[in-house]
């Protein structure tokens, strides 16, 4: 039987005005290619560098985030090797003295997290050529480096997946994993259980989504395992995960980290962190992380573990929560924020889909969207009155209640009017009612159902099936 021991490094696009080391706009949405560049981040001879403050302060608050010890000296440091996308032929980086040392997350034991630029990027077109754009040269990127502490695809995912929502809620990079923002590399290795060393190492690189993560992992693993129960030997060395084949695939034979020849950068002084900034600072601007969130959402509002990971999702979408809860708990005596959560995650954010629409565009406050749930709650609308209220209130931006008037939605609860409707819905339904005195309990609701549908759910459903019974008895 066989151990798998995982290590990941991460990268992290950080969401900063302008580029690491020079005054480029730092700007992952610009299409047309090569705009933001500038000698500095396109290594012209004699250009001279200089440290974007921003990006550091924003690996220092990942660091208290992510319970780590935030270094008194750290220093950039000169990474060299050749790529065509590497404008300088060398990537200004860090090596011994990152800006965070160890850490902890999802149990997982983190080495390091230190800041570098990114790399520009190579398009390849129909005819066969490769372009290079270079406006992402130069970007800030952060890289997290974890001690080999996971054991599985599946710990790996939910540790790339907890930690995208840290930097989402600290507003350190945006994450997006499709748009390259962030990137995930596992080094892979296997050993016999109880073996005194660990197995050969393998880096596997490419992996753009937390379905490859998983995937380029559990082939790694299966590779290896094939190799060695034949008697082979599994080579150090870096793969690449195909996406299309679901494979790994050989690269080169993997560095060390002599092969980079590492020297500290000429062109940028040392950092006191200590002296530049004021961490204690720093360290009481971080905000309320996800997990912590996850504890006061069942405490506070009683919603399912389900419900709350939806909404933890987006910070976004968390916020507009917690505000739409607060006013139901004003409004309604006996608040039903399951009720609440459901609307949001689903009928309204479903149409926010359809509609391509963002929280910034939203017409809906949080107060109208509480207002609608307490509705429900109190009975006075029905749930199909309330799925017909939310594109209108989304095209208006008015409250349901003043919806419900002007477009003659009001529930239909008076007993005469039920109790006619009652005797026409039981006339065209003979068989279903004769089921239901029958014993067939299942009819009754299908009567209720005929009902909502002939009022177009403005009966109150409650009322409507105490009028179906008190005809059919």
């Amino acid at each position: 039987m066989y151990i798998p021991t995982i290590g990941l490094e991460i990268h992290a696009e950080l969401k900063t005005q302008t580029k690491m080391f020079c005054g480029c706009l730092n700007d992952g949405l610009e299409k047309e290619p090569n705009k933001n560049t500038c000698p500095v981040c396109l290594g012209h001879p004699g250009t001279l560098p200089t440290i974007n403050k921003e990006a550091v302060k924003k690996v220092i608050r990942v660091g208290f985030a992510l319970k780590g010890t935030i270094a008194d000296y750290s220093q950039f440091d000169r990474k060299s090797y050749f790529y065509p996308d590497l404008p300088k032929g060398y990537q200004i980086s860090q090596y011994e003295y990152p800006i965070v040392k160890s850490g902890i997350l999802n149990g997982v034991r983190i080495t390091r997290v230190h800041l570098e630029e990114d790399a520009g990027r190579l398009v390849h077109d129909r005819e066969g050529k490769t372009l290079v754009d270079f406006n992402r040269a130069g970007v800030p990127l952060m890289e997290l480096v974890t001690e080999p502490d996971i054991k599985n695809a599946e710990e790996a995912v939910a540790f790339a997946r907890e930690l995208q929502l840290i930097l989402k809620y600290l507003g350190a990079s945006d994450a997006d994993m499709e748009n390259g923002q962030m990137r995930i590399e596992a080094n892979v290795s296997i050993a016999p259980e109880n073996a005194e060393k660990l197995g050969s190492k393998v880096e596997v690189k490419n992996i753009n989504s937390f379905k490859s993560v998983h995937d380029a992992i559990q082939y790694e693993i299966g590779r290896q395992e094939k190799l060695l129960n034949e008697g082979k030997q599994v080579k150090q060395e870096t793969r690449g995960w195909n996406d299309s084949k679901r494979i790994t695939e050989s690269q080169r034979t993997k560095e060390e980290a002599n092969d980079y020849r590492y020297f500290p950068e000429p062109d940028l002084p040392p950092m006191n962190l200590k002296e530049v900034f004021d961490l204690e600072a720093l360290k009481a601007e971080t905000p309320e992380l996800p997990e912590e969130k996850r504890h006061r959402f069942v405490q506070e509002f009683g919603i399912t573990k389900e419900q709350i990971e939806i909404l933890i999702c987006e910070p976004e979408l968390a916020d507009y929560f917690e505000a739409a809860a607060s006013e139901l708990g004003e409004q309604t005596e006996k608040p039903d924020y399951q009720l609440l959560a459901n609307y949001l995650t689903s009928d309204l954010k479903g149409l926010m889909n359809t509609q391509n629409l963002n929280f910034s565009e939203l017409k809906i406050p949080p107060e109208h969207l509480a207002h609608l749930a307490g509705l429900i709650t109190q009975g006075k609308i029905s749930s199909r009155i309330a799925k017909d209220l939310l594109p209108k209130m989304i095209e208006t931006g008015e409250d349901p209640e003043n919806l419900i008037k002007a477009n003659d939605m009001e529930l239909v609860s008076d007993e005469g009017a039920l109790r006619a409707i009652a005797d026409e819905v039981i006339a065209k339904n003979e068989k279903s009612a004769t089921d239901y005195k029958n014993g067939k309990e299942n009819a009754l609701q299908f009567l209720v159902g005929q009902m909502m549908a002939k009022t177009k759910g403005k009966a109150d459903p409650e009322g409507a099936r105490k009028a179906l019974k008190e005809r059919l008895s």
